[in-house]
């Protein structure tokens, strides 16, 4: 249950910022309607991820898997959702986006999408427990470039993934429009 009120005056900015969502994720997801209680608020959240929407350095499986692990870690059913029914739009593997939640005992993950979430894993832990190991392991595969990008986008989940858990938000129903159905 959401801690703050997600209903809104329908002043002409809540109504723009509800139309761009509509258009763009066929709902107006949760965290832009607790956003909305502060318009600075909301704007840095805008900028921040239209920006990071940009990076691209690094293979979008691998963002997504960081991601995801990040959530399940976090506990955010809300990012759970949301970020399967993302990821699936991108084309993740639904077996992979799956299995998250127990990557450690699934046998659908390489050996750099493992270091990926392990990564993930150690940063999202409080406080965080990375290690030389981890971080060399990546280097291994990733440039020092690809290796910012993914801290930052790892980074960039525990705040968006701690905002929603701390409020209250829960799924929010995005991942039943892409579950695979039988023919």
């Amino acid at each position: 249950m959401a801690r703050i009120a997600l209903e809104h005056d329908r002043t002409w900015f809540v109504r723009l910022v509800e139309w761009g969502s509509r258009k763009k994720y066929g709902k107006v997801p949760d965290p832009g309607k607790m956003a909305l209680h502060n318009r600075r608020v909301l704007t840095t959240m805008l900028l921040t991820e239209g920006s990071a929407a940009r990076w691209n350095t690094v293979d979008p499986v691998l963002k997504a898997l960081a991601v995801m692990v990040v959530s399940a870690r976090i506990g955010c059913s809300w990012c759970m959702d949301f970020g399967y029914w993302e990821f699936h739009h991108q084309g993740l593997a639904p077996a992979k986006l799956r299995d998250v939640p127990g990557w450690r005992g699934s046998d659908v993950y390489t050996d750099l999408e493992r270091a990926v979430m392990d990564y993930a894993e150690a940063m999202t832990a409080t406080p965080p427990e990375v290690t030389d190991e981890q971080v060399e392991r990546l280097r291994r595969d990733l440039t020092d470039e690809q290796l910012v990008e993914l801290t930052a986008m790892i980074s960039l989940e525990n705040y968006r993934s701690r905002f929603n858990a701390a409020l209250g938000l829960t799924s929010q129903g995005f991942k039943d429009h892409c579950e695979l159905r039988p023919a």
